[in-house]
């Protein structure tokens, strides 16, 4: 089984996505600020869930990627609170993100709580 069949990978994966396309429409002063920010951690959840599912057998490390993914999730929340604020997003946008974020984490909760459910 490839950690791209786990739903926390690919919900996370597509709010990645999403993230990106979004902030292609931020100032280009952002560049290397908030858009990069945001892209980047974003896109760690996922590394972080691939690195950890490849290292499954070792439960501690296992544990440690899955909460470092979710670390990463939640740094992502505060860039789009900053989004909102900036006013480069709306509050609808904010929300709907922030649910799959949300649910991201509830995700990445249980395969750290479950970690003999992933092959650990």
């Amino acid at each position: 089984m490839s950690f791209k069949t786990l739903l926390a990978y690919q919900k996370g994966f597509d709010l990645a996505m999403e993230i990106f396309h979004l902030t292609k429409d931020f100032p280009k002063s952002e560049m290397f600020g908030l858009t990069s920010q945001m892209v980047r951690s974003s896109r760690s959840v996922c590394s972080n869930i691939a690195e950890g599912y490849r290292k499954r057998q070792y439960e501690k490390h296992f544990k440690s990627k899955m909460s470092d993914a979710d670390g990463e999730n939640s740094e992502t929340q505060l860039w789009l609170d900053f989004a909102l604020v900036c006013k480069y997003i709306s509050e609808d946008k904010r929300q709907e993100l922030q649910y799959k974020s949300e649910e991201i984490g509830k995700l990445l909760n249980y395969m750290m709580n479950n970690p003999d459910k992933f092959g650990v």
